[in-house]
């Protein structure tokens, strides 16, 4: 079974950002994933508009989102799947606080309400069951972040028995311990790090090459028992030097070893 995965910071809609309006972005970001057809695609920091126009204008892929009732001016990591190759079984979102099954709830002194949304899916050509999970954490503080992704693991652990793929933009450098806590909890592997690639910033600013300093901040991890034929940033522009987002996109091509 091979997969390919994209987990893609879409960044919000604003005017603020001059000629890398959403406007002038979407429809590179639209192109982008129309050219590498992933399974399954995560974004994160989009709002319901831009999100709806990602769903309407990607016909290959299918928005999962039936289980939210959403909240206008929230940014959400969202989960898109090809219907033709990953069937949804169930979905849900899962608020990083104190109060988890609540929308829209912050605690541990995050700057903005996050979440995680996941899906549990059946991938339709070998049967297989996995969760899949899409998170974005706080930007400031490492001790918010890190206690956040415990809301996360003890909610999908109390949920779920599946192995699980993660992904998002956990705006901290793979070399915390962050990374460490979700990779042994679910018993996860950096695909980056196992292909010893060097570390590069994913996020830039709209400066791209320019941004010469900055964390890989955007992962996917993937269960011990697959294998990653690829895994990159994708660092493309339009003709006239615009950026789909300020995060490059990841792209990684992955197999199940064991089907």
């Amino acid at each position: 079974m091979k997969l390919k995965i994209i987990s893609s910071n879409i960044r919000f809609s604003n005017p603020a950002d001059g000629v890398h309006n959403w406007e002038a972005r979407m429809p590179l970001l639209v192109e982008l994933y129309r050219d590498f057809e992933p399974d399954i695609l995560g974004t994160q920091e989009g709002r319901i508009g831009q999100l709806k126009e990602l769903d309407d204008a990607l016909p290959g892929l299918v928005l999962v989102d039936s289980h939210r009732n959403w909240i206008d001016e929230r940014m959400y990591p969202c989960l898109f799947v090809n219907p033709k190759t990953v069937k949804v079984e169930k979905s849900g979102d899962i608020w990083l606080s104190e109060t988890p099954l609540i929308p829209g709830s912050s605690s541990f002194l995050s700057m903005f309400p996050r979440l995680c949304t996941w899906a549990d899916v059946t991938f339709i050509k070998s049967g297989r069951q996995m969760t899949i999970i899409n998170t974005h954490l706080d930007h400031v503080k490492s001790e918010t972040r890190q206690k956040q992704i415990e809301v996360l693991i003890k909610e999908i652990k109390s949920q779920c028995s599946c192995e699980v793929i993660i992904m998002g933009d956990f705006n901290e450098s793979p070399t915390t311990t962050l990374m460490e806590t979700l990779v042994n909890n679910f018993d996860l592997k950096d695909p980056w790090k196992e292909k010893k690639l060097p570390e590069e910033t994913s996020h830039h600013s709209f400066l791209g090459d320019k941004m010469s300093e900055g964390d890989r901040i955007d992962w996917i991890l993937i269960p011990k028992s697959f294998s990653c034929e690829d895994i990159h940033l994708v660092k493309t522009t339009s003709t006239e030097g615009l950026f789909p987002s300020d995060h490059y996109p990841l792209l990684a091509t992955v197999s199940d070893t064991h089907s």
